[in-house]
């Protein structure tokens, strides 16, 4: 019997087609979850699997890698799509894909199959990274041609072959949650007239109304643009985003409602709660303010919005992002202090940062200011610096 191996979350999409596969193409199904920081979504996650029909489940802990690989080149590129999206879900497929990839190697599979629709980005993404990676591998996306057009019809489907799931018409909010983010789809968030439904929705984090009413200060430490402190205490990726998910979700920092532009084309609103990475964007964003030249502080915010769209896209294995990551790297040499910040009813707000590589000097910035400037000096340059208005204004008073 030939193989494919599915992209499993063991949700209602990814369970659905596990017996659709068997059906209509006669396979051994091979379903691989990836754990980038599901949490107890993972759980009874293998006997789901394989009730549903499939021979086997992989379920493999790539979280460091994640974070190391994915997160912090993300971080560091200070990468927001449409200047707000942290990049969430985006940041996760090329890994899932990659593995995805590595095991129908292992196990002589013909082909990967995954779960996203016919108008979602996950299909650009999942489908590039196998492409880069495995060209020989055939997709399978069931979205695209299967009978099944909503999630009703996939609740009606797995009841049918006898799949009970946890979820129903009324309450299943398309969601897709890892390590750094939490994202919400669906149900009335598809009105773009209506509130968000935030008490039934957010499960990250408060509402800024909910969060207490004293502050709280905290302290991150980056070293050459990777956090690796906090509050004084070294700490890995995962512990440190896991620390500051609960930091920030209990002052309501972090939660998104966007109305974004899909690659397919087509606009789509999604809420997401980001509490961790927030926090960890305005900390680093407040280091480079210290210690880059301006030049590259302002270049660098123009490069971040090319890296944030090809995140977004799926072309995370192409030679354009790899060759900017290696001039983000290249920035990030000096990138490296201390940062304090008060987290306060969804604000993050600035309280110092320091540096051996500060290019701040208080000699220089100081009204009281010492030997390294002088007042003088400032006439000649403004003449110069204004030459092009004084003499397109003396032509204008000569054509009078």
């Amino acid at each position: 019997m030939k193989k494919v191996i599915l992209a499993y979350s063991g949700g209602l999409d990814t369970t659905a087609i596990i017996p659709w596969l068997k059906e209509n193409y006669d396979y051994e199904v091979i379903c691989v979850c990836i754990d980038v920081g599901q949490g107890q979504e993972l759980d009874g996650l293998e006997e789901r699997a394989l009730s549903s029909g499939a021979s086997k489940l992989y379920i493999e802990d790539l979280k460091d890698e994640f974070v190391k690989d994915f997160v912090y080149p993300t971080l560091k590129a200070q990468a927001k799509y449409e200047t707000k999206y942290l990049l969430g879900t985006s940041i996760a497929r090329p890994l899932i894909s990659k593995r995805l990839v590595e095991i129908a190697k292992q196990e002589g599979a013909e082909a990967i199959c995954h779960g996203a629709t016919g108008k979602g980005n996950d299909q650009v993404r999942f489908e590039l990274t196998i492409k880069a990676l495995a060209p020989e591998l055939k997709i399978i996306a069931p979205w695209r041609i299967w009978d099944i057009k909503s999630r009703e019809d996939a609740i009606e489907y797995c009841n049918k072959h006898g799949i009970n799931l946890p979820f129903n018409k009324d309450t299943s909010y398309s969601r897709d949650r890892n390590l750094w983010h939490l994202s919400h789809e669906g149900l009335e968030l598809e009105h773009v007239e209506l509130e968000p439904n935030y008490n039934h929705l957010l499960q990250l984090s408060v509402s800024p109304e909910q969060a207490p009413d004293t502050p709280e200060y905290i302290e991150l430490e980056f070293d050459k643009g990777i956090p690796v402190a906090l509050n004084g205490e070294k700490i890995d990726g995962v512990s440190l985003i896991s620390k500051l998910n609960e930091l920030g979700g209990k002052h309501g920092i972090g939660t998104l409602d966007l109305l974004e532009n899909r690659v397919v084309g087509m606009k789509s609103r999604g809420v997401y709660e980001t509490p961790g990475g927030t926090i960890l964007y305005a900390a680093h964003s407040k280091l480079e303010e210290l210690c880059l030249d301006k030049q590259t502080l302002a270049y660098k915010s123009t490069l971040a919005i090319k890296y944030a769209e090809l995140v977004y896209s799926g072309e995370w294995y192409t030679p354009l992002r790899e060759a900017l990551a290696a001039f983000v790297d290249e920035t990030q040499k000096t990138v490296t202090g201390t940062v304090k910040l008060k987290l306060y009813k969804g604000n993050i707000i600035p309280a110092g940062a320091s540096s051996e590589y500060s290019l701040y000097s208080e000699s220089l910035a100081s009204f009281t200011t010492g030997d390294l400037y002088n007042h003088h000096d400032a006439e000649g340059f403004i003449n110069l610096f204004g030459l092009p208005l004084k003499v397109r204004a003396m032509l204008l008073n000569t054509d009078k």
